[in-house]
């Protein structure tokens, strides 16, 4: 780390802790920043961004997308009409695997966009470094199971613009400034190709274990299904948990819901008695990380717009009650009106939830696994 690491941390923390401190103010500014930018593409053109100044003229004026909604803009971007939907030049494609684990998403990523994914990588992490003062953790290494960061190229206009999995990017872009020492490097797993097979999996894990099993490991970052395998990996090839080998003391995983309640239990028996710390990412973004104790994420309000549709109408993530639930809308620098199609409830202000996708059984499962582990709070509030 550099010489005053906690001078370093609070300084990347500061636009997070001040936009808790006050959303309200926070979104509106936001709401401008992206409005400024959406202004300079065809797609914000045509619906007056630049004379938009309040967030009801935001939502008269911009409808709520979906993907599906986005293709044809999309593949006016591939095909090099950057300004279709984009107010800077591609820099890289971000891509997420669906139910299937074939990519069902593909994320056009600007310099913009990666600044704020640099900047909210490592925020889960540092923040728990810095409520702790156990800044002693960074001085080991950082595990990481990520899938590639490179899987290939896509043709935009003219030029080569290369794409990859979003954790693997998210490894990519937020070490660096962090001054975190992974391992194996994100190059190193990238190296590996970028199958999605059992065996390709299998692959990466022996890489994984084979570089870090002689280092002081204090750290692991990932998908929480992978480090589920991952411990399982090291059991049925080597003969060893994960906990046996390093002496952990905080996990950052993602990707899943129920992280801190259901996936804790068997996180734990792999790895130790670490401390668990969520970070809520999609391929479209960093939205939230957790911010205190207590087992809820809080949205990163200092540079996404944050929505939500709810039984009474459309409101702002911030104005959300204790025990209301609602579908996520997020604005980036990209997506204007995104639907990510996640269920989130609210736990009081600024603390959420995410009980799991939109459509299906999600929500009623997530309240009766909470039955099952016996959070009165959750159940209660699922049945208001």
């Amino acid at each position: 780390m550099v010489s005053e690491p906690k001078a370093m941390i609070q300084a990347l923390l500061q636009p997070w802790q001040q936009a808790v401190e006050d959303p309200s103010e926070a979104q509106r500014q936001v709401l401008q920043r992206l409005l400024e930018g959406y202004a300079e593409t065809d797609y914000g053109a045509r619906r007056g961004a630049a004379q938009i100044s309040s967030i009801e003229d935001y939502r008269t004026a911009f409808p709520i997308v979906t993907y599906q909604d986005l293709q044809p803009v999309l593949r006016r971007v591939m095909e090099g009409e950057t300004a279709a939907l984009l107010a800077e030049p591609v820099e890289g494609w971000a891509l997420t695997r669906g139910a299937t684990g074939k990519a069902s998403r593909y994320i056009p990523m600007t310099r913009s966009d990666l600044a704020l994914r640099a900047r909210y990588s490592p925020r889960a992490l540092l923040n728990y470094v810095h409520r702790t003062g156990r800044y002693d953790i960074l001085d080991g290494y950082c595990l990481i199971q990520t899938s590639p960061s490179e899987v290939g190229t896509l043709q935009v206009g003219d030029r080569q613009i290369r794409y990859g999995y979003s954790s693997g990017l998210y490894a990519r872009q937020g070490a660096p400034g962090a001054q975190l020492r992974l391992v194996p490097t994100q190059a190193e797993i990238d190296a590996l190709g970028s199958g999605q097979t059992p065996h390709d999996w299998e692959c990466r894990f022996e890489l994984i274990y084979q570089r870090a099993k002689d280092k002081p490991v204090t750290m692991l970052v990932g998908v929480a299904q992978n480090m589920l395998k991952f411990g399982e990996f090291c059991r049925r090839r080597h003969g060893v948990y994960p906990k046996e080998i390093w002496q952990m003391t905080v996990l950052v995983p993602t990707s899943v819901a129920g992280i801190l309640t259901t996936f804790r239990p068997a996180l734990r028996a792999l790895y130790g008695a670490v401390d668990l710390v969520e970070m809520y990412a999609s391929a479209e973004a960093i939205l939230a990380q957790q911010l205190d104790e207590r087992p809820y994420v809080v949205p990163n309000y200092d540079g996404l717009l944050f929505e939500a549709q709810t039984r009474r109408g459309m409101v702002m993530l911030h104005d959300m009650y204790r025990g209301e639930r609602g579908s996520l809308v997020v604005s980036t620098p990209i997506l204007p009106r995104y639907r990510i199609g996640d269920v989130l409830m609210c736990y009081g202000q600024p603390y959420f939830r995410c009980l799991g996708r939109e459509r299906g059984y999600h929500p009623l499962r997530f309240a009766f696994d909470r039955f099952l582990n016996s959070d009165w709070e959750s159940v209660a509030l699922m049945l208001r």
